[in-house]
């Protein structure tokens, strides 16, 4: 490594990156001088993670999403991506937070942000923790689909039909292959959340498969 410093595969603030490559005159102009080499990527004013050849570790856009804005979890159709539920790769990460809507692009991506209640947002969320290097919070599939129906202008379902053809030819998920679908967590969903007719035809949908 052509510094010598030794990253870990996580976000980094200014004061961590300046601890991690010791004394220096002028550490701002180090810093930029990493970032143009390459060996930091700079993820908004003052917030970077190593580039992964030279930290040798793979970036997790998810664990990126949510130190980037919070407090968040990954959701929506990047969620439904993770969890192996929709067919594509999703390039843009989506993330749910009840502060206000916000969006970032930098080398990594696009990070996009929505607002949902405050009281509704800690329902369904997962923590993922990767070996014992790092944690993210990431939307449950259940809450992930409600998070999508509320969030997109101008869905609405009239009837159990149209919300199983939106899950099927819109998301194209295969109900089949993944059954074990948590409705409790969309019933309490629709309790504090938007849509909660939308929501109560999903979870007749999920419950009946």
């Amino acid at each position: 490594m052509a510094s010598g410093v030794s990253y870990r595969n996580v976000p980094m603030e200014m004061p961590v990156v300046r601890e991690l490559i010791g004394e220096y005159r002028s550490p701002n102009s180090k810093i930029s001088n990493l970032e143009r080499s390459g060996e930091l990527i700079r993820l908004r004013r003052g917030l970077y993670i190593a580039d992964p050849g030279f930290s040798g570790q793979e970036i997790s856009r998810e664990l990126v999403a949510n130190n980037l804005y919070g407090p968040s979890y990954v959701s929506c159709e990047s969620a439904l991506s993770y969890h192996g539920l929709t067919p594509e790769r999703v390039n843009t990460v989506v993330s749910s937070t009840f502060k206000r809507a916000k969006s970032y692009s930098n080398p990594l991506g696009i990070f996009e942000y929505i607002t949902v209640p405050e009281d509704y947002y800690p329902i369904g969320i997962d923590q993922v923790i990767v070996g014992e290097e790092y944690a993210f919070l990431i939307a449950s599939p259940e809450k992930a689909l409600c998070d999508l129906i509320i969030s997109t202008s101008g869905l609405r379902f009239q009837s159990v039909r149209a919300a199983r053809d939106y899950i099927l030819d819109d998301l194209r998920i295969d109900l089949e292959e993944h059954s074990a679908w948590d409705v409790t967590i969309i019933s309490d969903c629709a309790q504090h959340g938007r849509k909660s007719r939308e929501l109560n035809f999903l979870q007749e949908v999920l419950r009946n498969g």
